[in-house]
């Protein structure tokens, strides 16, 4: 089958980490999203999420998005449901639609986990800074930033080496001063050296999800960019 020929070109260019260590349940955080007080003291990762809109996502019961992957005139698409309470996740492309659960399932769908779970980070990788606990990170002040040369502030998010479906990576994030990622960087396992970096602009709240609808390189011949976001 066809699935991913066209599709992933993206299994060099993008990320892909599964992260066995996340939350067995990703509608719960580290704190619990519905108790953001004045004596809850946020760590700099969670001040990045909820600048994204992180305390309404108990409320998610599915979200619905298509990734689109743009290198030149050529466009690659696949759509997807999530069910975050119950781990249900269908996938849509131009050949396969498929209905598994991501909190158990068989390694012949694995095919499908792995982009829900790359498709997904891009959607959402300030949430994933507070689900995930399998990684480390260092915090720089007054960075250039990749694309724009705006100094920011640059997080380094450095994935362990013994979890995920792609171990080890790293990824820069540049926030501005409300915390909102403008750019990143990924750097793949053994690699010294980023192998894309891209913009995370227009942004639109999605009943109070907040998303970047748009990564565009420095070059602007390949681009990420989401459409059909539907939050329920």
């Amino acid at each position: 089958m066809k699935h991913f020929s066209t599709l992933l070109v993206l299994a060099i260019l993008l990320t892909g980490c599964k992260q066995n260590n996340e939350k067995s349940e990703e509608g719960s955080s580290l704190k619990d999203s519905t108790e953001v007080g004045s004596d809850k003291e946020l760590s700099l990762l969670d001040e990045i999420a909820y600048a994204n809109g992180y305390e309404n996502w108990s409320t998610v019961d599915s979200i619905s998005y298509t990734f689109n992957a743009q290198n030149g005139d050529n466009i690659s698409k696949r759509s997807w449901q999530w069910k975050p309470k119950t781990g249900e996740v269908t996938m849509k492309t131009q050949d396969t639609t498929l209905t598994y659960n991501n909190t158990n399932f068989e390694e012949e769908v694995a095919f499908a986990d792995r982009g829900f779970v790359n498709d997904k980070y891009w959607l959402l990788f300030p949430y994933n800074l507070v689900w995930d606990e399998n990684f480390d990170h260092k915090v720089a002040e007054q960075v250039e930033a990749p694309i724009s040369g705006e100094l920011m502030q640059e997080i380094a998010i450095m994935y362990n080496n013994d979890s995920g479906y792609t171990p080890g990576d790293t990824y820069h994030i540049y926030v501005d001063d409300n915390k909102i990622i403008r750019e990143w960087t990924y750097t793949p396992s053994g690699s010294d050296k980023p192998r894309l970096a891209t913009t995370w602009e227009d942004y639109e709240d999605f009943k109070g999800i907040k998303i970047a609808k748009m990564h565009d390189t420095k070059e602007g011949n390949f681009k990420i960019f989401f459409t059909d976001i539907s939050v329920n």
